[in-house]
């Protein structure tokens, strides 16, 4: 997800997209443990994604809105 696609989503929206990915975060990382991972370049990019959506919260919060 880009950040251009991350601004353009709400507040909420944002919390329960980064409860969905931290879902899948946790499930990638027990894959992992397991040996039983597809793509193990998923777990960075979630991790990003997640960083990014908090990072919008936290202008907007500081903004004000």
């Amino acid at each position: 997800m880009n950040i251009k696609e991350i601004r353009d989503m709400k507040s909420d929206e944002l919390l329960k997209e980064i409860d969905s990915c931290k879902e899948e975060l946790f499930d990638l990382r027990f894959q992992m443990a397991t040996g039983s991972i597809e793509n193990p370049m998923r777990i960075r990019e979630l991790k990003k994604s997640i960083a990014r959506m908090k990072t919008v919260l936290k202008e907007r919060a500081m903004k004000g809105e």
